[in-house]
């Protein structure tokens, strides 16, 4: 067993201050307020412990784009990103040419098992960014590339993964999109909605027929009219849809940050939506994004500085991504739970991870055995 001991600790019942947790293996056991009783095996001298966070949109970093990464590649992002916080993540693969994407897709399980043998953050499957979007709000997307959502398109890409592909992204206005929900859905596929100028009656009717995920809210979507709500409105007022939001502080400003986590409490999932250039250095100079490279750790920090309580933060990049996709094992600290913990400093950035049980990532050498050199 292992004991950890920290100034505050993100439970189940929310931030406690201090608070403690015990690890059997790479599950928790035991928790509580307070200090606990016994030996304390690791005591972390300030910060937080939280559930290690989990990404549902990440389509590279390190240098690696998932897309094209063979099992090398792919193990060297699932390496680098508990350095970030991510203890799990939903790889989100972009629209390419159908014949590529195919082979994207069928890759993934022939890789599995290696890489959760391999010991970094964990993929949970597969999430398709495409190629069902919409020409009028591409975003990066390849508007030559973009394609309907025909049964037979569907079809092929769900059997390519061989039960792999958890979410797929799509614009409800395409023709044939409400029936592709349907096939989706019946396969055990999670849908989000983006890309798209869907409107509110557009937005409402995948949500009736089960999406249940707005991919990155405000951006490359209808935003709010008073007489058109559309997929941005539809979305922060139904109960039932749950929004991934890129809070970086550039894209997205604060006040924005602001009203979709009072419009939609307990259903904001905090996303990087980031690519190869994550973890490699920015430009000199430049204090601001420099590409698709925002950290989730830094996500959380800067939700926080946009006037979200701590603990909401947290949550949205731990514990309701995970329940979000099914995962209740993740995302949270409760006996039972996978032991994937994140340590985090006064400023939210992680300085230790553990993924099921197990230190990944440690910045000071806090972790290292008594008498370790």
């Amino acid at each position: 067993m292992v004991t950890i001991s920290a100034p505050r600790v993100l439970l189940a019942r929310g931030l406690v201050e201090p608070g403690w947790v015990r690890l059997a293996g790479a599950r928790v056991v035991e928790v509580g307020a307070g200090r606990p009783v016994g030996e304390v095996d690791v005591c972390l001298p300030e910060g937080t412990l939280a559930p290690g966070l989990v990404d549902l949109h990440l389509g590279g970093g390190f240098g690696v784009e998932l897309a094209t990464a063979d099992e090398a590649g792919w193990r060297h992002l699932g390496f680098g990103l508990p350095g970030t916080g991510v203890t799990a993540y939903l790889p989100a693969l972009m629209t390419a040419p159908v014949e590529q994407l195919l082979a994207a897709v069928a890759r993934y399980p022939t890789m599995r098992a290696g890489l959760e043998q391999a010991g970094g953050a964990q993929p949970l499957g597969l999430h398709l960014e495409g190629p069902f979007l919409s020409a009028a709000e591409p975003g990066l997307h390849g508007p030559d590339l973009l394609r309907d959502p025909t049964p037979e398109l569907v079809d092929a890409l769900i059997g390519a993964g061989s039960g792999s592909v958890v979410l797929v992204t799509l614009a409800p206005e395409l023709p044939g999109a409400l029936a592709a929900i349907d096939r989706l859905r019946a396969a055990g596929v999670r849908v989000s909605l983006g890309h798209s100028r869907a409107s509110d009656r557009q937005t409402l009717a995948a949500v009736e027929r089960g999406a249940r995920f707005v991919t990155h809210l405000f951006a490359d979507q209808s935003s709010l009219h008073q007489r058109d709500p559309g997929l941005v409105g539809a979305a922060l007022a139904d109960p039932r849809v749950t929004v991934g939001l890129v809070v970086d502080r550039v894209e997205v400003a604060d006040t924005a940050v602001r009203v979709a986590f009072a419009a939609a409490a307990g259903r904001v999932v905090l996303v990087s939506d980031a690519l190869a250039p994550l973890g490699t250095p920015r430009p000199w100079g430049t204090g601001t994004r420099s590409g698709a490279d925002l950290r989730l750790d830094e996500a959380v920090a800067n939700a926080i500085a946009a006037g979200i309580e701590p603990r909401l933060a947290l949550q949205a990049a731990s514990t309701i991504p995970a329940r979000a996709i099914g995962r209740p094992e993740l995302g949270r600290i409760v006996p039972g739970a996978r032991a994937d913990l994140v340590w985090l400093d006064a400023t939210w950035r992680a300085r230790a991870t553990w993924i099921a049980g197990q230190p990944v990532f440690d910045a000071d050498g806090l972790l290292a055995p008594a008498g370790a050199p």
